[in-house]
């Protein structure tokens, strides 16, 4: 039985453009789309296909919803906090993990200092727009490609709140990620 929350309506794209054939990869016998596409609409928020129109979704005067087709495992209760958090406050909110990788600064072409990873986060799903701030945007398929680049502009231009995701909906960039998000997200029998 399909779990309910309480969320209002919104619209959800899954983004599948410029991330190769990882897409299509599986992950407990299911596409990284497929899982992605049942989680957006396990979590309440309606899926509208990735070829809408923006003025479409502008006029529907709903939240919209971007989910990472590379976080497929983001649990529907996390989106859903995340749309409410979004509505509630009029703010945009945008998913984040903790950077565990050594991160070095480069300056002319030379590596320098370590970075503190306590300042750092990695974007992934969801990034939530409410509806004054799809109205403010005329976004297409190329501005979705790359949602760290899309997060930056939208802390330029409006509110934005950061929620940290849980391990599940980390991003994968490889067959070997998919595996190592499938064993993280195996439920265990017994």
């Amino acid at each position: 039985m399909p779990m309910e929350y309480d969320v209002p309506d919104a619209l959800g794209i899954v983004l599948v453009d410029d991330r190769g054939s990882l897409p299509f990869a599986l992950i407990h016998g299911e596409a990284l789309v497929a899982a992605a596409a049942w989680s957006l609409g396990e979590s309440g928020i309606t899926p509208v296909d990735l070829g809408t129109r923006w003025a479409g979704l502008v006029d529907s005067g709903e939240p919209v919803v971007l989910h990472d087709v590379l976080c497929p495992m983001t649990p529907p209760s996390f989106l859903a906090e995340c749309l409410v958090d979004a509505v509630e406050h009029q703010h945009v909110v945008i998913g984040v993990r903790p950077v565990s990788d050594t991160v070095k600064q480069v300056v002319d072409g030379f590596v320098g200092a370590t970075l503190d990873r306590d300042d750092l986060v990695r974007v992934c799903s969801p990034i939530v727009l409410p509806p004054a701030v799809v109205a403010g945007l005329d976004l297409g398929p190329e501005d979705l490609a790359d949602l760290a680049s899309l997060a930056a502009v939208l802390r330029d231009r409006y509110p934005v709140r950061l929620r940290e995701a849980p391990p599940e909906a980390r991003r994968v960039d490889s067959p070997d990620d998919v595996a190592v998000l499938e064993a993280l997200t195996a439920v265990s029998e017994g």
